[in-house]
């Protein structure tokens, strides 16, 4: 099974960090607690900052949740670094459609990946970063 890339769960833990942190948070700063290159933190800070997530200022400024936690699910970083430009979770190839397997792959298979989809975001749609930052806490 082909896994949603670890963009997703270090943009979580970026998003996670900015609110849980009182002091402003760098892309080094961020880049200590997940554990990764600070790069790839700017660039995943990048991502969030096109999705309108976080307000990132110029030098040692630091990044902010443009939101409040309890108003940025986790599918709205899903949408924000994981969905691809047609917005399907599974690739799906182009069988032959003359073929009678092929006609089923395309219209059945098609329907049950999209509902799998349709499932995951509804899931993901309930759970926000302050949910996870209480946990975290408990």
């Amino acid at each position: 099974m082909k896994q949603i890339s670890s963009r997703y769960t270090i943009a979580v833990h970026i998003l996670s960090f900015i609110a849980g942190v009182s002091k402003e948070c760098t892309g080094d700063f961020i880049a200590e607690s997940v554990n990764s290159n600070p790069v790839i933190i700017r660039k995943m800070m990048a991502m969030l900052k096109k999705a309108d997530l976080i307000e990132i200022r110029r030098g040692v400024g630091g990044a902010s949740l443009k939101r409040p936690a309890e108003d940025i699910t986790l599918l709205d970083v899903y949408q924000a670094v994981d969905v691809s430009a047609n917005e399907e979770l599974f690739n799906f190839h182009q069988p032959v459609i003359a073929c009678r397997i092929g006609q089923a792959m395309d219209t059945r298979l098609r329907k049950e990946l999209k509902e799998a989809q349709s499932a995951l975001e509804h899931r993901l749609k309930q759970v926000t970063i302050k949910q996870l930052l209480m946990e975290a806490e408990e």
